[in-house]
């Protein structure tokens, strides 16, 4: 017997909105529009938002331009960053400045100008429950409270987009935050005397570079981090091949202890710092060498009043008596134990993947291994939450346009979008260099 009437229906219910989902949205809009595929997507945010404790002035994108919602799947939306720079009558002063790279606060007000012209990107919309239809159909009861009030909604498929959260090393009290917060504490900690900052990525580098343009005179600025080096981006044309499909394919295909150990060797492709931050840093540094020397403000000639030292691990912390953050600190490579005095600390010490409490157990539990097309369970997709199966291009955006057209060709059972075979040079499995190379012979055991 037939069900009886229940939920609205959708094809497709993507719960957050984030870059990733809001790519899969504009994307979806043409099937929308034709009428093969009805969308719904939900985000508790009130408006699209995107990094706001790390918008700093001058801060750019680590990916071209082209890395936008949709071009590198679909050149010619409506929806494309260049679309987006015409259409505020900027496109020309884009291309004379001749610069590759948005800015930070660029790309955002971009997603929002895309996620305005989609009616069914809703957002102020919280998900409470996602639990399995009891349905004859199969899909999702997907559960929601909005500014009307609750409601219910079935989803045929359901794409997961909620994004990742801080990661702080362990508990620690006292004038302590996460570097994404850091937009929100900024003035106050320009006035403080003594500032340290943990981890040695784009973030905390980011972070160093403001508090020594903008801090008050005679502030310290302490920089530690565990890595050996404050250590360059890898951004060479073949090392960014890395953020292709052909790698992501490879890596898929290798048993999970392989990818675990080489995702532990890949730091240096997605956490490190951009060549351009790293000589800025270098010549603010060079430049209060000599202001120390000529009349400085830090009492001792020479001292730039910046520590960077590298090598260090972090192991605890907490207020001291004299209402400072005390830090304890070993470093590794001469096993020499130090604390250190700071009046506040800021942590760029990463993101996770936030864990989805509105998901019913079952559902939960399946989100560890993610298929080649992103589903880690019937109907059920996942969006940078994948980076232990398929490469460090999980969270890159490079890479977000072409997931976005995987999972929607997964989802209509069509090729909707037409994907490239070969996007790389380099042949990361030798299976894949046979193909083009008649001269490598694959033994078969």
């Amino acid at each position: 017997m037939a069900a009886g009437p229940g939920p609205r229906r959708f094809d497709l219910v993507g719960v957050g909105i984030g870059p990733f989902n809001l790519s899969l949205a504009a994307l979806a809009e043409p099937l929308r529009e034709n009428h093969s595929l009805e969308p719904l997507f939900l985000e508790r945010q009130p408006e699209f938002s995107w990094h706001r404790g790390m918008l700093l002035d001058g801060a750019a994108l680590q990916v071209p331009f082209l890395a936008d919602l949709v071009s590198l799947t679909d050149p010619t939306s409506r929806f494309s960053v260049l679309n987006w720079l015409r259409e505020t009558e900027r496109l020309y002063s884009f291309y004379f400045a001749e610069n590759l790279f948005l800015q930070r606060r660029e790309y955002e007000a971009y997603c929002q100008w895309v996620a305005a012209q989609l009616p069914f990107c809703r957002f102020g919309t919280t998900v409470t429950r996602v639990r399995r239809s009891a349905r004859e159909e199969g899909g999702f009861e997907v559960e929601y409270t909005a500014p009307s009030g609750p409601a219910t909604v079935h989803a045929a498929n359901l794409v997961l987009g909620i994004g990742t959260e801080p990661v702080l090393p362990f508990d620690i009290d006292g004038q302590v935050l996460h570097s994404a917060d850091y937009l929100v504490h900024r003035d106050r900690l320009r006035g403080l005397d003594d500032v340290t900052v943990v981890g040695s990525g784009q973030s905390g580098a980011e972070v160093v570079l403001d508090l020594l343009r903008t801090g008050a005179p005679g502030q310290r600025v302490r920089w530690l981090t565990r890595t050996a080096a404050f250590e360059p981006m890898e951004y060479s044309k073949l090392g960014l091949e890395h953020f292709t499909p052909e790698y992501t394919r490879y890596f898929h295909g290798l048993p999970e202890d392989v990818r675990a150990d080489l995702l532990r060797t890949q730091g240096r492709l997605h956490k490190a710092i951009s060549f351009g931050t790293i000589a800025d840093l270098h010549a603010e540094l060079h430049l209060r060498s000599f202001d120390s020397l000529y009349g400085g403000t830090l009492g001792l000639a020479g001292d730039t009043g910046v520590t960077l030292l590298p090598g260090v691990s972090v192991t605890g912390g907490g207020p001291s008596v004299r209402g400072c953050v005390e830090l304890t600190c070993l470093h590794e490579r001469r096993k020499c134990e130090f604390s250190v005095l700071t009046d506040a600390v800021v942590f760029a010490t990463g993101y996770r993947p936030r864990p989805p409490a509105f998901l019913d157990p079952e559902l939960a539990a399946a989100l560890a291994d993610a298929d080649l097309e992103y589903r880690v369970a019937p109907g059920l997709y996942v969006q940078n939450a994948e980076q232990r199966t398929h490469g460090v291009g999980a969270p890159d955006l490079g890479l977000g346009a072409h997931r976005a057209a995987v999972i929607l060709n997964a989802v209509t059972g069509r090729t909707v979008y037409d994907l490239p075979r070969r996007a790389a040079h380099t042949a990361f499995d030798p299976l894949a260099a046979a193909e083009r190379d008649p001269g490598i012979r694959i033994e078969v055991s």
